[in-house]
């Protein structure tokens, strides 16, 4: 049984929408199927930046051991609350293995969480996006594409467009056939188009890497099928020649 995903837009009028309003967008869809993004399911604002701010530069195993040892160490199996990150000593925090700047932009963002510059899930629904991404990018270490990745994945929001995003652009760069990827204030402008769905439209450009992808796997796996195919026939023929020596 495939998992329900809510979004609090109609998500099938707004790829209507993009389909009639871009015909290449269009094409990209039709190849990449049914909108399914996933929605991310963090409790608070705080939570799902503190994860953004411990994953920062690190890969995945990496940040997922810190994260842990962050949970058991400082927050008792839980992500730790504001008034345990900030309880907290500098040596506790090493050990669990966050850097010095990990440690400034946590109690930074716990610091704002307790003062109320960092707002709830509910606050939030009475902010613009704009509005948002003001008062969370005053939180050290988070910066623009973090808090468009938490409207969203987190908020649902329907027209975010993140132009800094590598994906997306090389995404647009595969779906447009464009030798280069487009320069942010440029992708900027050509979304207009897209509105009031570019969050729909992002997901779509992703997509396109991911078919891009696939793709390339594919024909390699072809051409060593290929490649093996032409060894074997060769080899036959060399045994079949020894074979008919007198």
């Amino acid at each position: 049984m495939k998992e329900k995903v809510s979004y609090p837009f109609n998500h099938r009028h707004a790829v209507r929408h993009l389909k009639k309003a871009d015909a290449r967008m269009r094409k990209l869809i039709e190849r990449a199927g049914p909108f399914r993004m996933r929605r991310d399911i963090y409790p608070t604002p705080y939570h799902s930046l503190f994860r953004s701010i411990l994953y920062q530069q690190l890969n995945g195993k990496a940040a997922e051991a810190i994260f842990g040892r962050v949970r058991e160490q400082i927050g008792g199996g839980e992500v730790p609350s504001p008034e345990q990150l900030l309880g907290a000593t500098d040596p506790q925090l090493h050990a669990a293995g966050l850097s010095r700047q990990k440690i400034a932009a946590l109690r930074d963002l716990a610091e704002k969480t307790a003062a109320g510059v960092v707002p709830s899930f509910e606050d939030m629904r009475e902010l613009t996006d704009a509005e948002i991404v003001e008062r969370l990018t005053t939180v050290r270490g988070v910066g623009t594409w973090t808090v468009e990745m938490l409207l969203m994945f987190r908020m649902g929001r329907p027209d975010v467009l993140p132009v800094l995003d590598f994906g997306v652009r090389a995404g647009f760069a595969r779906a447009y056939g464009r030798k280069e990827m487009p320069k942010p204030k440029d992708l900027a402008a050509f979304g207009e188009r897209w509105r009031p769905y570019r969050s729909v439209a992002s997901w779509y450009l992703w997509r396109a890497v991911d078919l891009h992808n696939a793709s390339k796997k594919k024909a390699g796996a072809s051409a060593k099928k290929i490649v093996a195919g032409e060894k074997a026939a060769a080899l036959k023929k060399s045994r079949m020649k020894k074979v008919k020596r007198p």
